[in-house]
C-alpha cells in the first residue's frame, strides 16, 4: 500500500446511503414545521420542489465528471483542471473549513438532545464522547465509515417512510380517528402564506435542508467501480430524496395546520414539538417524542460523521495537489489519512469549545462564516461541469466516453447556478428592507462570501494563476484508475 493511497472500500448501497443521509436530516425532521408555518403547505411543497430541481441537475453534473474521474478532491480538483486552479484551491479550503465547523455543530446538538434523558449531566460529556465514537468510525477505514453511515442513514429513511404510511392512513381516518382529507391545506390563507417574501425566506431554508448530497462526488474517490456505482447512486439518490422530502411535507400541511403555534418553534432544544413527533401522538404513538429524540441523534450523529470523512478527505486531496502542507497527505495502512483527520477533530472540538465560552460569540460567528460554504460548493460544481464538457467538445472526444452523461446540458449547470447566486444572494434579505439597512445582520449573514473570494484572489495572485484554455483541460485519469 502506497503511504498516500486511499482504498476504494465503498460499495453502491453505501454511496447511495452516503447522500441520502446526508440531506434527510434536521432540515426535514425539525425546519419543515417552520418552512409550512411560515409560507403555508403550498408554499413551502414549492420551496421544496424548485430547490430538489436544482439539486437533480447539480447531482447530475457531479455524477458526470466523478464517474469519469473519481477522485476524493471531488470539485476542488475538478475547478482546478477545468477552470482555475485558485478557484479549486479556494473551494476545497472552504469546503474542508464547511465541514470541519459542522462538527462543531453536530456535537453541541447532541449534547442538547441528550439532555432530554439525561438533564443533569455536563454537555461536554456528551460532546467529548460523540467526538470520541467519530474520530473511532473514522480511524477504523473507509469502510466502517461507509457502514455506520449506512446504518445511521438507514434508521432516518425508516423513520420518514413509517410517516408516510402512517401520514396517509391519518388522512383517509384509518389511523387517528377522523379522517382529516384535504381541510388544513385549504385553511385561512392557506396553501400560500406571507406572500412571495415567505416564499423567498423557505427557498434558503429548503437549500440548507439538501446540503450534504455532494457527498457522493466525495466518496466517489474511494468506491469500488466507480464508473458503474456512480451512475447507479445518482439515477436512485434523486427521486428516493424527492418522494421522502416532498411527501412527508405533504404530509404534515395535510395533517398539521400551518398556524399551528407548535410548527414555529421545532428546534433541537424541544423535539416533542417536531412536526413529526405531532403527527405519531396524533396517531397514538405513546413514545413518539423520545422515538424521534433517538431518531434526531442518529441524524446528528450521521451529519457530524460525515462532516469528519469530507473534510478529512479534502485535506488530504488539498496536501496531495500541492495546496496544503504535504503532511496532511500521509495515510495509514488501513487507507485513513490519519494527520487530515486529527486537524479536521481538533478544530472541531475547539470551535465546539469556543460556543461554551462568553456568550459564544465565536462560535456564532465561525457558525456564520461556513453558512454559504455548502451553495459555494454546489456553484463550484455548476461551473466545473461546464467548462468540463465544453472542454470534451472542443478537444474532439466523444460523448459515449463518458460513463454517466448528465442530461439537459447546457440547461442543468446554467439553471443551478443561477438558484445558486439567488440562494446566495438573499441569505439575509431582510436585512436591506424598511428605513435603514442592518449592518450587523449583513456582516452576519455574508461574511463567509469575502471570506472566499479573498482566498481565491490571495491564491490567484500569488501563484498567478489563469483560467485554463478548454483546448488545454487535462483529462488524464491514471492517478485515479489505480
Amino acid at each position: 500500500m502506497s503511504q498516500n493511497q486511499l482504498q476504494r472500500g465503498l460499495k453502491a448501497r453505501h454511496l447511495t446511503m452516503i447522500a441520502i443521509g446526508g440531506s434527510i436530516g434536521t432540515g426535514l425532521f425539525l425546519a419543515s414545521g417552520g418552512s409550512i408555518h411560515s409560507a403555508g403547505p403550498g408554499g413551502a411543497l414549492v420551496a421544496y420542489l424548485a430547490i430538489s430541481i436544482m439539486v437533480y441537475f447539480l447531482m447530475t453534473s457531479l455524477g458526470e465528471m466523478a464517474a469519469f474521474m473519481p477522485v476524493s478532491g471531488s470539485f476542488s480538483t475538478y475547478a482546478t483542471r477545468f477552470v482555475d486552479p485558485s478557484l479549486g484551491f479556494a473551494l476545497g479550503w472552504n469546503y474542508w473549513y464547511n465541514w470541519a465547523i459542522t462538527i462543531a455543530v453536530e456535537l453541541s446538538a447532541s449534547a442538547l438532545i441528550m439532555k432530554y434523558w439525561f438533564p443533569d449531566t455536563p454537555a461536554i460529556v456528551w460532546s467529548a464522547l460523540f467526538l470520541g465514537l467519530l474520530f473511532a468510525l473514522n480511524l477504523l477505514s473507509v469502510k466502517a465509515y461507509g457502514e455506520s453511515e449506512y446504518w445511521f442513514a438507514l434508521i432516518k429513511v425508516v423513520t420518514v417512510i413509517i410517516f408516510i404510511i402512517v401520514g396517509v392512513l391519518m388522512i383517509f381516518g384509518i389511523m387517528g380517528g377522523q379522517a382529516v382529507g384535504f381541510q388544513n391545506f385549504t385553511k385561512g390563507d392557506a396553501p400560500f402564506n406571507g406572500g412571495f417574501m415567505a416564499l423567498l425566506g423557505v427557498f434558503m431554508i429548503a437549500g440548507f435542508s439538501f446540503q450534504g448530497t455532494e457527498l457522493v462526488g466525495v466518496a466517489a474517490g474511494e468506491s469500488e467501480d466507480p464508473a458503474r456505482n456512480i451512475p447507479k447512486a445518482i439515477r436512485q439518490i434523486f427521486w428516493r430524496i424527492l418522494l421522502f422530502y416532498i411527501l412527508a411535507i405533504l404530509i404534515i400541511g395535510l395533517l398539521v395546520p400551518y398556524d399551528n403555534p407548535n410548527l414555529i418553534s421545532g428546534d433541537l432544544t424541544d423535539i416533542a414539538i417536531s412536526p413529526f413527533t405531532i403527527v405519531f401522538e396524533n396517531a397514538g404513538f405513546a413514545f413518539a417524542a423520545s422515538v424521534m429524540n433517538a431518531v434526531i441523534l442518529t441524524s446528528v450523529l450521521s451529519a457530524g460523521n460525515s462532516g469528519m470523512y469530507a473534510s478529512t478527505r479534502m485535506l488530504w486531496n488539498l496536501a496531495k495537489e500541492g495546496k496544503a502542507p504535504k503532511w496532511f497527505a500521509k495515510v495509514t495502512s488501513n487507507g485513513v489519512p490519519i494527520n487530515a483527520l486529527i486537524l479536521t477533530a481538533l478544530i472541531g472540538a475547539l470551535a465546539f469549545l469556543s460556543s461554551l465560552f462568553g456568550e459564544g460569540e465565536v462560535y456564532v460567528w465561525l457558525l456564520n462564516a461556513s453558512g454559504m460554504s455548502g451553495f459555494i460548493a454546489w456553484l463550484g460544481i455548476a461551473i466545473s461541469h461546464y467548462r468540463f464538457r465544453k472542454a470534451f467538445i472542443a478537444q474532439g472526444r466523444d460523448l459515449s466516453e463518458l460513463p454517466y452523461r448528465a442530461k439537459w446540458f447546457p440547461f442543468g449547470p446554467i439553471f443551478a447556478f443561477i438558484i445558486c447566486c439567488i440562494v446566495i444572494l438573499g441569505q439575509n434579505y431582510s436585512a436591506f428592507l424598511g428605513g435603514t439597512i442592518d449592518w450587523y445582520g449583513v456582516a452576519v449573514s455574508y461574511i463567509g462570501l469575502p471570506l472566499f473570494l479573498i482566498i481565491w484572489l490571495a491564491y490567484k495572485v500569488t501563484q498567478k494563476t489563469k483560467l485554463v484554455p478548454l483546448e488545454q483541460v487535462d483529462f488524464s485519469m491514471d492517478e485515479y484508475t489505480k
